[in-house]
């Protein structure tokens, strides 16, 4: 058996590693502990540490297991610093490091940007920032710690306290010191991704026959507005693929439209047509936005389109709820002759009087179009939109069978909230903007009015189900159901409202008796 004194010498540590020693977890919240910077901050620490650590001599191994409970002792000089250390690290020291190394990358990165004039809190301090490091490696903290020799006072003067997200080399709110905005960063990327689609675009609508399948793909996450006239045009069917026809068929649709207005306009006093036009008259005041449809010229152009059409389709005749049609086709096709972004406030009297002619004329063949496809929705009883609710009453109880059941319970019929929903095309739930954009993929879609319609309902009437759920009385779910809170909404809500329910039609479109019980 060897002597004490070998015993001794082999279990003694020195500064080599040994198999089980205590290993710091190095994170966003314990960055490595450098005992020659930081041991004045410990010894000027009031804390005692928990456990006290004192060096003592292991003689054997018997004494030594009978004084240690989970890991070798830690020796005296340098080791006994990270012991301590392990047991009270100072959180000031730990909040000021990360803090610095999080400043100094920030202040890399506008350097690499010199076109944006710093602010006063990113001017540069010579004498107390830290050597720049690569920001990409947390572990390089202690390497900067060992740079920076300031007193403890001058580091608590500049300690923020920092969120977890914050800890991130590439985090961008980081709070003092070359502060990166997030909402710019953004924006930018944003900005890059619609140039992209809108280059996409011009490319398709530029070709000499447009394919109007890649279009409609192209189309169904959104269409950039310099090109939604031109791109909404051809997905109605209203103008040809070929561009060389393009001018020739505007032409003859604008021209025809007018002879229309000559032949027929001038009957709408008379006794057959008087009340249909009478309801007209009424209606329009009613439609939104005021601000717009309100403008004389605005008010005698909706007229004439809806008395035409009413005219011209005598199946179904004018029927409260056509005429909120009208308003997405005008607004869009004055985008392309109004500088203002709003159009909904625009003024049209200051549009050239040709224009407006040109704008009523494409108005009223676009809605037609539209209309075409969805007359059964006002034709004597409304079939189609029975039919339609009929639908989503059953589609409903597939997918949320408890908003359903709670409907049901407290007598809420769908008719008496989702009739509007079919006949208005939703225009009346959601803001004018919204409604531009959801038409956008309506078609895109095939027969996305008649047919595609029925699933945003469905996902749209989901979408407020905790709202649903929590009310208790007939009055106050009827009340809320037609009065929902869409005021604020975007073009993100409208996204996620159609991926809804493009899973839905997915899921459920070609398979119908998926929605029957």
């Amino acid at each position: 058996m060897a002597s004490d004194g070998a015993r001794k010498q082999f279990w003694k540590r020195s500064s080599s590693k040994v198999p089980g020693s205590i290993q710091h977890v190095y994170g966003a919240q314990h960055p490595p502990f450098d005992p020659l910077l930081h041991g004045t901050l410990l010894k000027a620490a009031p804390k005692a540490p928990a456990t006290p650590v004192k060096a003592k001599r292991v003689s054997t191994f018997q004494e030594f297991e009978s004084n240690t409970s989970d890991a070798w002792d830690a020796g005296e000089d340098d080791d006994g610093l990270l012991a301590m250390a392990a047991e009270s690290l100072n959180t000031d020291v730990v909040m000021e490091t990360a803090h610095r190394v999080l400043r100094n990358h920030s202040q890399r990165q506008e350097r690499r940007k010199p076109q944006d004039a710093p602010g006063p809190e990113q001017e540069p301090k010579p004498s107390a920032e830290p050597p720049s490091v690569p920001s990409g490696d947390l572990r390089l903290v202690k390497s900067v710690s060992e740079g920076r020799t300031s007193c403890p006072a001058e580091s608590a003067g500049d300690a923020v306290p920092l969120q977890r997200s914050q800890s991130l080399p590439h985090s961008a709110t980081v709070a003092a010191g070359g502060t990166s905005d997030p909402s710019a960063l953004s924006s930018s990327a944003l900005s890059e991704r619609e140039a992209s689609r809108l280059d996409k675009f011009k490319q398709l609508l530029a070709g000499p026959n447009t394919d109007l399948e890649e279009l409609r793909k192209l189309s169904w996450s959104g269409i950039p507005k310099p090109v939604r006239p031109m791109t909404w045009k051809l997905l109605s069917g209203y103008l040809p693929a070929n561009v060389d026809r393009r001018p020739a068929t505007l032409q003859r649709k604008q021209k025809e439209y007018f002879a229309f207005i000559e032949h027929y306009y001038d009957s709408r006093n008379d006794d057959v047509h008087q009340d249909t036009y009478r309801q007209i008259h009424i209606d329009i005041p009613r439609m939104s936005p005021e601000a717009l449809i309100l403008q004389p010229k605005v008010t005698e152009i909706f007229e004439r389109i809806l008395f035409i059409w009413a005219i011209r389709h005598p199946a179904s005749g004018y029927v409260q709820g056509i005429n909120d049609l009208v308003t997405p086709f005008f607004v869009v096709f004055m985008c392309e002759h109004i500088e203002e972004e709003d159009v909904d406030a625009a003024d049209v009297s200051r549009v050239p009087a040709d224009v407006l002619r040109n704008v009523e004329a494409d108005t009223y063949w676009c809605m037609s179009k539209l209309l075409d496809g969805i007359q059964d929705n006002y034709t004597f009883a409304q079939p189609g939109i029975q039919m339609k609710v009929k639908m989503l009453e059953e589609l409903v109880s597939r997918i949320d069978e408890q908003v359903h059941r709670h409907l049901d319970q407290h007598e809420v019929r769908y008719l008496q909230f989702a009739f509007r929903w079919m006949n208005n095309l939703l225009m009346r739930e959601v803001p004018l903007h919204c409604t531009v954009r959801l038409w956008d993929t309506y078609q895109s879609e095939p027969d996305g009015f008649s047919h595609f319609h029925l699933y945003v309902c469905a996902a749209f009437l989901v979408r407020w189900r905790k709202e649903i759920l929590e009310e208790r009385d007939f009055q106050e779910l009827l009340l809320f159901l037609q009065n929902l809170p869409t005021a604020h909404w975007g073009n993100e809500d409208i996204s996620l409202l159609l991926a809804e329910a493009y899973r839905l039609k997915f899921a459920f479109a070609d398979a119908p008796n998926h929605y029957k019980k």
